[in-house]
């Protein structure tokens, strides 16, 4: 057996996550400390939504790259006290939405540089369904800074594990 073939497998493999299709850049939603990187140029969007209580404007980046949709939303929810708990009910509310396999929702590691000790931060993944039915998978980061919270997300038939590992390691508060 020879061993090119898999030298020109596992470089077809790394090279995945910086193919064409994924041109990763860095991006700072506005009014935070957060920057991450995502596969493209990412559109905007805002919207009044109730969370903790009270309306609070979600402000939204996100793109479609490489068959994955990715996106970051943020929003203020007023006492730092509360992030904890929005951030749980953003994440049953995420999973319901995309009805999410029992068992769904296995959490992973979530390391951010720069958050302070004991910052509310969860990562999930999981398998669901769309609104039309087809399958998709799911990950989900969810933290605060301060009265912030966020959601950093990325949905695709099957999720790449280098790209979700360049999506999810790039996040980092300054």
């Amino acid at each position: 057996m020879s061993i090119f073939p898999a030298a020109a497998l596992a470089s077809v493999l790394a090279l995945a996550a910086c193919s064409p299709a994924f041109n990763w850049r860095e991006v700072r939603p506005e009014g935070t400390r957060l920057s991450l990187l995502l596969p493209c140029k990412p559109d905007k969007a805002q919207k009044v939504v109730p969370l903790g209580g009270r309306p609070a404007t979600l402000a939204m980046l996100g793109c479609d790259a490489g068959g994955a949709t990715f996106a970051v939303a943020v929003a203020d929810v007023g006492d730092a006290a509360k992030a904890a708990s929005v951030l749980a009910l953003w994440q049953a509310l995420t999973l319901a939405n995309m009805k999410a396999a029992p068992g769904s929702g296995q959490p992973l590691a979530l390391r951010i540089p720069g958050a302070p000790p004991g910052m509310p931060a969860s990562r999930v993944q999981a398998q669901g369904q769309r609104a039309d039915g087809t399958a998709v998978s799911g990950q989900a980061a969810y933290f605060a800074q301060g009265s912030q919270v966020f959601q950093v997300v990325m949905y695709a038939p099957q999720i790449a594990p280098e790209v979700a590992e360049t999506f999810f390691s790039s996040l980092k508060l300054e």
